[in-house]
C-alpha cells in the first residue's frame, strides 16, 4: 500500500494522500486503536486541531495538530469541516469552508473508524430523557412537576441553564461549562435557573427562527443568541402574510443572480468591503461590481447606511420566514 501510495502521489497528489490516509485508519482499526489515536490522526493528517463530540456518550476529546491533547474552551464553530459519527456525535477539523479531497477522506475513514469503536466499547452513555426536558420548559405545566422533573435530572436551582431551541426539540445546557451543541440550527435563551426555563425555551425558539441553515441558499448564523438579537426579535411578531417590499426587492434580486444572496449576506455581515470580498474569495472590485448590480435589483443603495440597514432587515425577515414557528 505504502509503495502505491508513492506512485499515485508522483501522479496525483492528492490521489497519493487519500491512499496514505486510507492506509492509516485501516491501520488503526486493525490494531483497535482508541478514541484518542483516531482524533489525533486526523489532526496530525489535517495539519489542524481536531475534535470528537459524543453528546449522548459523553465523549469530548480535541488534539492539536501537534499530536497534543488539547481540551476544548468554546463549542465548535458551525463553519468547520465536520462529519456525523451518529445522530448526536460529530467529527470536527477546526478549519473553515468545504472540505477538499484529502480532509474529506479524512473525515470519512476517521469517523468510520470511530464509530467501530464507540460501538465496541462505549455502549450508550445513560441519556437524559427528552420527556424530562419538554416537560420543564412546557409553560403549561404546574410548577411543582417542572420541579420534579428538574430534581429527577438534578438541575440544581443555584445553578444557571440555557434553554436551547433545535429543530428536534428542547435541550438544556449549563451556562458556565463550555457545551458543544447538536449540528444544525440552534436557538439559545438566556441562562436562568431551572424554575425560568420556560421563558429561556420562549426565546430561543425565537432564536431559532433567526438562525439560517448555513447553506448557499440560506446562509448566515447556525447558532443564534436570542440576547443578541435586540430589536430584531420584534421580525418574528411580524404576520407571515405581510407584503414587505424590500423583501420581495431581496427574492427578486437572488432570482435574478444566483451570486446575489451569498454577496449580499457577506456584505451586509462583514466589518468593511475587503473583509466582505475575503470571505467571499473574491476580489474586492469583483465585489463592487457585483454590489453595483445588486443594488441596480433591489432598487436602493445599499453602501449607504440606511440601506445597509435595510438590507440586514430583510436578511432577518427573510430567513424567519423561512423558518416559521413549530
Amino acid at each position: 500500500m505504502k509503495d502505491l501510495a508513492v506512485r499515485l502521489a508522483a501522479l496525483d497528489a492528492d490521489a497519493g494522500a487519500a491512499l496514505r490516509v486510507i492506509a492509516y485508519f485501516d491501520g488503526l482499526t486493525e490494531n483497535k486503536a482508541g478514541l484518542q489515536a483516531i482524533v489525533r490522526g486526523a489532526a496530525v493528517l489535517a495539519g489542524c486541531a481536531a475534535r470528537l463530540d459524543d453528546l449522548s456518550r459523553r465523549v469530548h476529546i480535541r488534539v492539536d495538530p501537534a499530536g497534543n491533547a488539547a481540551p476544548a474552551s468554546s463549542p465548535p464553530d458551525a463553519a468547520w469541516m465536520h462529519t456525523l459519527i451518529a445522530p448526536a456525535a460529530t467529527l470536527h477539523l477546526e478549519r473553515s469552508g468545504e472540505p477538499g479531497p484529502v480532509e474529506a477522506m479524512i473525515l470519512e475513514r476517521a469517523a468510520g473508524a470511530a464509530r467501530a469503536v464507540l460501538d465496541r466499547t462505549r455502549g450508550r452513555a445513560p441519556a437524559e430523557d427528552p420527556a424530562l426536558a419538554e416537560l420543564i420548559v412546557d409553560a403549561a405545566a404546574s410548577s411543582e412537576v417542572r420541579r420534579q422533573a428538574a430534581a429527577t435530572l438534578k438541575l440544581r436551582e443555584s445553578t444557571r441553564y440555557h434553554a436551547a431551541a433545535t429543530p428536534a426539540g428542547p435541550l438544556l445546557l449549563p451556562a458556565a461549562t463550555p457545551t458543544p451543541l447538536p449540528a444544525g440550527r440552534v436557538g439559545l435563551g438566556p441562562a436562568v435557573a431551572p424554575s425560568d426555563l420556560p421563558a429561556s425555551y420562549a426565546a430561543a425558539r425565537i432564536a431559532l427562527r433567526f438562525a439560517a441553515d448555513g447553506t448557499a441558499e440560506d446562509p448566515g448564523p447556525v447558532v443564534v443568541r436570542h440576547e443578541e438579537l435586540g430589536a430584531l426579535a420584534l421580525l418574528a411578531d411580524l404576520p407571515h402574510t405581510a407584503d414587505v417590499p424590500d423583501l420581495r426587492a431581496l427574492e427578486h434580486a437572488t432570482a435574478a443572480a444566483p451570486w446575489a444572496l451569498s454577496t449580499l449576506h457577506a456584505f451586509a455581515d462583514a466589518p468593511s468591503l475587503r473583509a466582505a470580498a475575503t470571505a467571499l474569495r473574491l476580489h474586492h472590485s469583483t465585489l463592487q461590481d457585483r454590489i453595483t448590480a445588486a443594488e441596480h435589483l433591489l432598487g436602493w443603495p445599499i453602501r449607504e447606511p440606511h440601506g445597509r440597514l435595510r438590507l440586514q432587515l430583510a436578511l432577518a425577515l427573510r430567513r424567519v420566514r423561512r423558518h416559521p414557528p413549530s
